[in-house]
């Protein structure tokens, strides 16, 4: 592979997933894409408003049952060098055991949700689903577009292959490796 510009300049140093998980940014959200930090701006009020009731369901519904939903201080690393942020993503096999209260990644998630927003519309529904339907462990990737008020739910078959589907706007988002359902009208509330 031809080196690129960036790969010459020192000040552009590629790093590893290990260096990037002890920086402190200081209250700050990055991201980790091949080794390179990106800095993530902050989401709007619609965005941190579905997010948040995504979460709120699957907090509830998900008490007991070995599996728990984190927000997107949890990273997910989806590649050698790639450390993602899920708006809300599930794990399951006790996540919360004592041994993992301090780890910042905590193997992969089994279930993500990325909400969109104008600027991260494409980038999400190409690079990051298919760096999070490349995880082995994961079974569901749920897009919402609050524009729109559109689910795209993503979610692997017996076969190991995927299906994808844009839910009609009547339609609750079905999990069904979680056996669960999350209302639609929960998801886009807005009280």
């Amino acid at each position: 592979m031809p080196a690129t510009s960036l790969d010459l300049d020192p000040a552009y140093r590629r790093i590893s997933v290990e260096e990037f998980l002890e920086m402190d940014f200081g209250g700050a959200r990055a991201e980790l894409e091949d080794g390179l930090i990106y800095m993530m701006a902050g989401g709007s009020e619609q965005h941190a408003r579905i997010a948040g009731n995504i979460f709120a369901c699957l907090r509830g519904a998900l008490r007991g049952s070995g599996c728990r939903p984190y927000g997107s201080d949890l990273a997910a690393q989806t590649d050698d060098r790639t450390v993602r942020l899920p708006d809300v993503s599930v794990y399951c096999n006790n996540p919360a055991a004592p041994e993992n209260a301090r780890k910042k990644l905590i193997g992969e998630p089994q279930v993500v949700f990325e909400v969109l927003s104008t600027s991260t519309f494409t980038y999400n529904q190409k690079v990051k689903l298919a760096e999070y339907c490349a995880l082995a462990g994961t079974r569901e990737v749920i897009l919402v577009d609050p524009a729109e008020e559109r689910i795209h739910v993503v979610q692997r078959t017996p076969a190991g292959g995927w299906t994808a589907d844009w839910l009609g706007p009547d339609e609750d988002v079905t999990i069904a490796s979680l056996n669960l359902t999350i209302p639609r009208s929960k998801i886009f509330a807005r009280d």
